[in-house]
């Protein structure tokens, strides 16, 4: 099980489901690049994070793996899924932007040390403003079972948006947990049970 954090996380931030996940999976967290312990090479998009991540699987010499991405993370899951679908074995996607043109603001940079490079929130933030057309419409080309797990009305994401994403790919299910956009640090014992009985069926 590989998981993927969101924007301005790090791997740190899987910790109150790790555990739970290693019960039954060899879990890797990973530093997206930009973030924690990762290179910060000044160079950032969905693309290059999801080649990344093709690169560690390959280092790893993982065949395939089940992806657990949250936000920006589930961004990369995607499309992970969508180029290399021999890679992926399973999806989960927790409270993740579909691909679409969208509005967002870029956010003032905090004063406080950041563990993460502040250029990346510029590049993530303009692309998915721009939205992704070719990844919207390979949503559809995703074999892997795929579990969509949404925030409710406390998210900043557009639920019905993910009720869009559930219809596009062939074997999904969408389950939410009123719990906002960081379901998994909310309420990390309801979000394992719901990833892990989810596995248990697939």
């Amino acid at each position: 099980m590989v998981l993927l954090h969101a924007l301005g996380q790090r791997r740190s931030t899987w910790a109150p489901v790790t555990a739970r996940f290693a019960e039954r999976f060899r879990v890797y967290a990973l530093d997206l690049r930009g973030h924690g312990d990762s290179d910060w090479p000044g160079e950032y998009s969905l693309q290059l994070m999801c080649d990344d991540v093709l690169g560690v699987l390959d280092e790893l010499g993982l065949d395939t793996a089940t992806l657990v991405g949250h936000s920006m993370g589930g961004a990369v899951a995607y499309l992970l899924a969508i180029q290399h679908p021999e890679r992926v074995q399973r999806l989960i996607i927790e409270d993740a932007a579909p691909p679409l043109p969208r509005n967002g603001t870029l956010p003032m940079r905090p004063r406080a040390a950041l563990n993460f490079d502040w250029a990346v929130v510029a590049s993530i933030v303009e692309q998915r403003n721009a939205g992704d057309p070719a990844a919207w419409n390979g949503l559809g080309k995703i074999s892997a079972p795929t579990l969509l797990i949404g925030g409710g009305l406390q998210s900043h994401i557009p639920q019905d948006k993910l009720e869009e994403v559930a219809e596009r790919i062939p074997h999904s299910q969408l389950v939410t947990l009123p719990a906002g956009h960081y379901v998994h640090t909310s309420c990390p014992s309801r979000f394992a049970d719901v990833v892990l009985d989810w596995l248990a069926d697939e």
